[in-house]
């Protein structure tokens, strides 16, 4: 009995066939990997791009603030041989701000803005003689008759007189250390029936932000007043009237008057100011605008100043077609600049 003879051919033709399969499998599981490699390549490299631009921008805008600091000191410097120094508009500090080109392509811009032009919260933490108890004293500090003036000047949202004291007294219980609410306020009694329920600070605010937590403040109010109050320096700075917007100066009136000056009377004092310059707080207090008003300004008086240590950077560079931002807060005290706060971002 003989066996079948194999062709030969057909087993050449299987093992080809065989191969075939085997080199169309490698071949695809080698361009699986190279596409996966690839991907994790561009992942890689432009995860370290954006960290090299990310760096490079920052670079850029700490520079910022040392120019910012340099043109501090230059103005201190020359403040030291004035007789009456002071801090006003037409410095260096507070010239508009110029882009700068970059050699490597983008820009870099800078301004500085004086925080003693606006109004301090910290100062509602002081009580009036009368929230302790005392007869016959005036019902209101005069930084809480002066932020009640300004809550009133916003115009949006419209508050009355009685719904800015309410304001006034809600901020006041949130920053002094007791937790006896004033008439009109709000301590953790108020606080603790909300969702989710917190307490008052009972401490000075270390952000503006914090007025979003605090009793009667409503999102279109805390965005009115954002431009125009600030929290540093947590120990309160007079208001500087060589810098502060007429927002502000039409908080200025007299004692125990809880109205604000008019928006005409406030760009008044603005237009004034840019012509002719106030000499002093006194020839402040003599402008026609407050009409003979100078001698019941005393409460009002201390709060005022015309010098200023703390200031706000906002600097940004363009590196890359990539936008970043730093917020800086500087102190400038005994010829030496220190940054208090930062804070940055990427547009």
């Amino acid at each position: 009995m003989r066996c079948p003879r194999s062709d030969p051919k057909v087993g050449r033709a299987h093992q080809s066939g065989a191969a075939l399969v085997v080199a169309m499998l490698v071949f695809a599981v080698s361009a699986a990997l190279v596409v996966a490699m690839r991907g994790d390549f561009q992942r890689f490299y432009q995860r370290n791009a954006n960290l090299l631009v990310a760096e490079q921008a920052h670079a850029y805008l700490r520079g910022a603030e040392d120019l910012a600091a340099m043109a501090l000191l230059a103005d201190w410097d020359k403040d030291k041989s004035d007789d009456n120094p002071r801090d006003d508009l037409e410095e260096l500090w507070a010239q508009p701000p110029q882009p700068y080109a970059l050699e490597d392509g983008g820009w870099l811009t800078g301004s500085l803005e004086d925080l003693q032009g606006r109004f301090n919260l910290n100062w509602l933490a002081q009580q009036s003689e009368a929230d302790q108890g005392v007869a016959g004293r005036p019902r209101f500090t005069p930084a809480q008759q002066q932020f009640i003036r300004l809550l009133q000047a916003l115009g949006e949202p419209a508050l009355s007189e009685y719904e800015a004291i309410v304001v006034t007294r809600s901020i006041g219980d949130w920053l002094d250390s007791d937790r006896a609410a004033l008439a009109d306020g709000a301590e953790d009694d108020y606080y603790s029936g909300m969702t989710p329920a917190y307490r008052a600070a009972n401490r000075p605010m270390a952000s503006v932000s914090e007025l979003r937590a605090v009793a009667n403040v409503t999102p279109e109010l805390y965005a009115a007043l954002l431009p125009w109050v600030t929290v540093w320096p947590a120990e309160p700075a007079p208001m500087n009237i060589h810098t502060a917007p007429a927002m502000l100066l039409r908080t200025v009136n007299a004692d125990n008057d809880l109205s604000p000056l008019g928006e005409g009377e406030g760009e008044s004092l603005v237009e004034y100011r840019t012509e002719t310059g106030f000499l002093d707080i006194n020839d402040f207090k003599d402008n026609p605008v407050f009409d003979g008003k100078g001698e019941e300004m005393d409460g009002v008086t201390g709060q005022l100043g015309e010098t200023s240590r703390y200031f706000l950077l906002r600097a940004e560079a363009e590196v890359a077609d990539r936008n970043m931002r730093l917020y800086s807060v500087l102190e400038r005290r005994n010829r030496q600049v220190t940054a208090l706060a930062r804070a940055s971002g990427s547009l």
